[in-house]
């Protein structure tokens, strides 16, 4: 049996999800024969660029793409273990064979990135005098190591990953045809988990379908408990009380999640997502402290991140409002008259004491 990733990978440009752009253009190319002779495709992983590539490559042929079949004019390579200068020469030597089948000898190199310096050398010599019947289609995760004398000499399309939307929707189709049984509340999780990759995405809908039948649909706490995911109670547990500065409720709220088995790493990939989702003056400043838990002691990291933020939103709070009471004319006029010291009355001059009683006397 299949994997679903496999089983539903696009066969057709048509059949491609999330790209719309990039297909049309391609798509264009194809209709008005305006064929270039080296491409570059970039994006991050799982976002179809190898998917793409391989169609790309039968239709500029006129070859019907199935899975299982192969041909001779299009050659795939790993440049992680094709990183050699004589490699690339030896690639030199064959691409002045004309196609044996098709009109174009097409070479997918995959992680293209991984060239070594002599063999991106070796390869620009044919990329600035190709054969007319050669097409280059590269593709790299890390197009910023991809030398500048290279990269101009292709056609640069961009991958992204997916809109979380639009994996749910795509994650729906496939369920529905798959008669698998799962809440669009789990699917959003799914899709989210993935990360906008489709290959990840449907790796875990692959996953979780052994858990589904007809009378049990797979809900948002059964992906979650699958997953290893934090429930979404006991993550908005642990924010309250770090907004709220209850240090001690934060100690105990990560206790119990970590007690429950959920990783340290889990947790803050969940803290991460919730506050970006909401986020707020108090939990932005978590966020950075959050992106540092990383390497070993996580659990430490996670819990010094937690509280040191936690006081210090504390202390800030006291000295904002230590300084608009001072900033603050009529609080701070209110402060001084009610610390000034009292005066006591001096008593009254004798003349004045006199005058007042020849005054007193006249009305009588």
């Amino acid at each position: 049996m299949k994997a679903l990733y496999r089983k539903y990978r696009p066969l057709k440009l048509s059949d491609v999800v999330g790209q719309d752009k990039t297909i049309h253009q391609l798509q264009g190319a194809i209709s008005q024969n305006k064929i270039s002779h080296a491409y570059l495709f970039i994006g991050p992983r799982g976002c179809g660029k190898t998917s793409v590539a391989r169609i790309f490559a039968h239709e500029i042929n006129q070859f019907d793409y199935q899975l299982e079949d192969s041909y001779v004019d299009i050659i795939e390579i790993d440049a992680a273990t094709f990183t050699g200068v004589d490699n690339i020469r030896e690639l030199r030597e064959k691409a002045m064979i004309i196609p044996t089948t098709g009109k174009y000898k097409v070479y997918i190199i995959d992680e293209v990135h991984m060239l070594s310096t002599s063999a991106f050398n070796a390869l620009l010599k044919i990329l600035e005098e190709p054969p007319t019947h050669v097409v280059f289609i590269m593709a790299t995760t890390n197009p910023e190591k991809i030398p500048a004398t290279i990269a101009s000499r292709t056609q640069i399309y961009r991958f992204s990953l997916a809109e979380p939307e639009v994996m749910q929707n795509f994650l729906r189709k496939i369920s529905d045809q798959e008669g698998i049984n799962i809440s669009d509340a789990a699917l959003r999780i799914i899709s989210e988990r993935g990360g906008g990759s489709f290959r990840d995405s449907l790796s875990i809908l692959d996953q979780l379908s052994t858990i589904s039948d007809k009378e049990q649909q797979i809900d948002e706490t059964a992906v979650s408990e699958a997953l290893g995911i934090p429930s979404q109670q006991g993550i908005s547990d642990l924010l309250q009380a770090y907004q709220e500065s209850d240090t001690a409720k934060v100690t105990e709220t990560l206790s119990i999640l970590l007690n429950a088995g959920f990783t340290a790493d889990s947790i803050t990939t969940e803290l991460i997502q919730q506050i970006i989702k909401a986020p707020s003056p108090k939990t932005l400043p978590l966020i950075e402290r959050l992106f540092s838990v990383t390497g070993n002691f996580l659990e430490a990291k996670l819990t010094v991140a937690l509280i040191s933020t936690a006081t210090s939103l504390t202390t800030k709070t006291a000295n904002s409002i230590a300084t608009s009471q001072t900033s603050n004319p009529v609080m701070a006029s209110n402060k001084v008259i009610n610390s000034a010291p009292a005066v006591e009355p001096s008593p009254p001059s004798p003349s004045t004491t006199q005058k007042k009683s020849e005054g007193s006397s006249a009305f009588v």
